[in-house]
């Protein structure tokens, strides 16, 4: 039995939800920037 693909689509599985994860993080953390950068200016 070949067992490759499921290594090759376990990888794939790992680096989409990784790459997904820093997106989501990235995304967030702009958001809190930019939050935070208006009640600098607010004050």
């Amino acid at each position: 039995m070949n067992h490759w693909w499921f290594v090759t689509v376990a990888y794939l599985v790992v680096a989409l939800g990784t790459g997904g994860l820093a997106a989501v993080s990235w995304w967030a953390m702009r958001r809190a920037e930019a939050t935070a950068d208006a009640l600098g200016k607010r004050a």
